[in-house]
């Protein structure tokens, strides 16, 4: 879908060449990318954008001036899309612990359209790490657009929501939207609001936006004024003083106040941004160890679930005085056939790295698995350079792609090796992108391990690659072994998140984290089955429920990298201005959905769908819905009804006028797939779309008339006819039309003579 894309906006690129701008010629013409620079998803949006979807190039024209243009034959399919022209924008930034809410606001211009005409626009918007899309609303002369989630199970009005199948993610981190039917010329105004993960590490917090505008979104013309304006918000929470490190654009500090700060860029620019916002920061750290705090929070009226909420945060403190655990380390590698290709290539790779950045005094084996299982050792060896090399000359020989997908065995396998795992922190590092069906059963197999007694019982980081596998099972795995979790569903990404997941497992610095709050409350939920281990890599954050009084003394429990225990005292304050339910709830979201598919728990389900609603995060119990409003409709409908509309009605049985409501795809990740699995489908190599015009007329042509298909058409033929005008397709349709009668008649005639004799 990505490449398919990038070749629509660069058929668009050419199409814009048709628009004429009188004196602003010159510049209306899009500049090429450099040809070192050109691949296959070179047009891809580098930040928010919107484009015209041409089907008919006869349209492309300048709204204000039209000029002539020569006839063109033919439609395109697939639609070409011409980038609009951005005429102001303002992108504002609100950061709080790990995570970031943005809320970019621009205007666009139809620029490409005659003005009797019209045609879609599609939104693209790329987002930041473990992004998430909020909303968009988009304004439009006398209509406007709005995004909402509904709950899947709820069929209130279902029935009524036009079923459409544009939109939804691009790309993993690229959501698209289609708005339709814009008229040619019109000033589109959007807000789009989103939130990303703020990386960490080495003591400094980093936000990275995509904002990178190509040239041809810029106006044509060097008099139109485009102004330019970036607001940043942070918040510290411990209060400590801010101090910024990196900053990619000029930004100006207009606020301070204890614990935060404000930075405003305000300016009229000649072309936009070229490069993407990143804003670095880093807070004073005064201690040697961890650290951190709780935050407190009541419930809101509106809140479905009216206990109290807090969010615990833990901070690695100085990285030149950590000590990280000695690891015991054991990579489970998938080599099934649905990792051939590029996907194990990248994985040899990455593990080669990973290796060569052990500590001697570390411990390491490695397990392949497809159908069967390929050991590198039975025992874990020192990571010697010796062994690390033969280990890199045994991936090579050993990680060749086939076979069918077992993950119990070689978990199973890994789990006995570390069995007698002394002084040191046994870690299993699974990679897989498949599904099975004894998911369940190999959670429990690791409850009973984790519940056995051991000091320090076996970590487990999984990485979970593409859509057929299921991250849930994945997740859960992770939670109930005290690791991480990573769903990396773009492929191009597997090397550097392997290498990422794997420095969080390397650097653990504070293990069997304990928070005794359970016997001052009177309940409490947290969402973790098991808090994870502290890494000097990243920083942890813990929330929950409660009812009760918060103890006013709260400590944390540990242990160092030198077996020794360790206490810290939290600090606790009220939220006030942080909203720990939006920083919470993506993490929720994706724990209780984790739990719902392992209890198979409908209760959960409709938990997850109320917290989806309430927070405006996706869910895989959630759809996303666009509610077209038409003011002007409305407000003449609405006269003539003002007693009705007094009357409230269900949703189901209200008649809003004016109103369009379109039901997007499912956006979730979804449960794996087991089929995919089992054919070893390789992800990204699957065709998201339906059957295309050809595919179409070659299935019907399996009816009875086949064989005439078969004898008179051949494929060129069959891609022809998708392509033909609408005067020429009428013209065939009767020529058609016409032959099947003579044929009819001559068949008749010949039944009828045979009758006869």
């Amino acid at each position: 879908m990505a490449e398919e894309f990038s070749k629509a906006v660069e058929e668009g690129l050419k199409l814009s060449k048709r628009i004429y701008f009188g004196n602003d010629r010159a510049v209306s013409a899009p500049k090429p990318p450099p040809k070192m620079e050109k691949s296959q998803t070179v047009y891809l949006p580098t930040a928010p954008m919107i484009y015209a979807v041409i089907r008919d190039p006869a349209i492309v024209d300048n709204p204000d001036v039209p000029s002539y243009q020569p006839y063109v034959h033919g439609k395109c399919d697939p639609p070409a899309l011409i980038p609009l022209h951005m005429t102001a924008m303002d992108l504002s930034a609100h950061c709080y612990l790990d995570t970031a809410f943005l809320t970019f606001s621009a205007s666009w211009r139809l620029h490409c359209i005659a003005g009797c005409r019209t045609c879609d626009c599609r939104l693209a918007v790329p987002i930041g790490p473990q992004g998430s899309i909020l909303g968009v609303e988009v304004s439009v002369h006398r209509k406007s657009y709005s995004t909402q989630l509904v709950d899947m199970n709820d069929n209130n009005g279902k029935e009524k929501m036009i079923q459409v199948q544009d939109g939804g993610f691009l790309k993993p981190d690229v959501f698209t939207l289609t708005i339709p039917q814009i008229d040619g010329g019109s000033k589109l105004s959007v807000k789009i609001s989103w939130s990303q993960k703020i990386l960490y590490s080495n003591d400094m917090f980093s936000l990275n936006v995509p904002f990178t505008f190509p040239n041809y979104v810029n106006p044509v013309g060097n008099k139109m004024a485009k102004k330019e304006k970036i607001q940043v918000n942070v918040n510290t929470v411990t209060g400590s003083e801010l101090l910024c490190k990196e900053i990619s654009h000029p930004l100006k500090e207009v606020r301070s106040n204890a614990g935060s700060k404000g930075f405003l860029y305000d300016s009229n620019v000649l072309s936009w941004s070229k490069n993407d916002f990143s804003f670095s920061y880093a807070l004073p750290v005064s201690s040697s160890h961890a650290s951190g705090g709780v935050l407190l929070e009541s419930s809101s009226v509106d809140d479905f679930d009216q206990r109290e909420m807090f969010c615990m945060y833990l901070s690695p403190g100085n990285l030149q005085s950590r000590k990280v655990f000695r690891k015991d380390i054991i990579f489970v590698i998938d080599i099934s056939g649905s990792m051939r290709g590029k996907l194990i290539d990248d994985t040899k790779n990455a593990l080669s790295d990973a290796l060569s950045k052990l500590d001697p005094d570390d411990s390491f084996s490695i397990i392949a698995f497809n159908g069967q299982i390929f050991q590198f050792s039975t025992s874990v060896e020192l990571a010697s350079k010796d062994a690390v090399e033969r280990a890199i000359e045994w991936i090579n020989m050993n990680f060749v792609a086939g076979g069918d997908t077992n993950i119990l065995q070689p978990l199973n396998t890994a789990i006995e090796m570390l069995s007698h795992a002394r002084s040191s922190v046994p870690i299993i590092f699974l990679v897989t992108d498949g599904t099975v069906e004894d998911e369940k059963q190999i959670c429990d197999m690791i409850k009973n391990h984790v519940t056995s007694g051991e000091s320090i019982s076996p970590r487990l980081y999984t990485l979970g690659i593409g859509p057929f596998c299921n991250h849930y099972f994945m997740r859960m795995l992770a939670e109930i072994g005290r690791g991480q979790h990573v769903a990396v569903l773009d492929v191009d990404l597997v090397k550097s998140q392997i290498l990422k997941l794997f420095d969080k497992a390397a650097s653990l610095i504070l293990a069997n984290i304990t928070m005794d709050i359970y016997n001052d409350l009177d309940e409490v939920e947290v969402y973790t089955s098991h808090i994870p281990d502290l890494s000097s890599d990243s920083l942890l954050i813990v929330s929950g429920r409660y009812k009760g009084s918060f103890p006013k003394a709260f400590e944390i429990k540990g242990v160092l990298a030198d077996f020794s225990n360790f206490v810290i005292d939290m600090k606790i304050q009220e939220a006030k201005d942080i909203p720990i339910q939006k920083i919470s709830a993506r993490d929720q979201i994706e724990y209780l959905t984790a739990q719902a598919w392992i209890s198979e728990d409908e209760q959960l389900e409709r938990k997850v769908a109320k917290l989806s609603l309430q927070t405006g995060f996706l869910s895989e119990y959630t759809r996303m819905t666009i509610l077209e409003t038409d003011h002007l409709r409305k407000a003449k409908e609405s006269e003539g009804k003002k007693e009705a509309s007094k009357k409230s009605k269900p949703r189901s049985e209200a008649n809003v006028q004016g109103q369009r409501e379109f039901l997007l795809p499912h956006l979730g990740i979804g449960f794996g797939n087991l089929t995919a699995t089992a054919e070893n489908t390789v992800p990204g190599s699957e065709d998201p779309r339906g059957p295309d015009r050809a595919e179409i007329f070659v299935k019907a042509a399996t009816n009875c008339c086949g064989s005439l298909c078969n004898h008179c058409c051949c494929m060129c033929c069959i891609h022809a006819c998708t392509r033909i005008n609408n005067q020429c397709a009428i013209a065939l349709s009767q020529l058609c039309v016409g032959l099947g009668c003579l044929s009819c008649l001559s068949c008749c005639s010949e039944l009828c003579c045979a009758d006869d004799n």
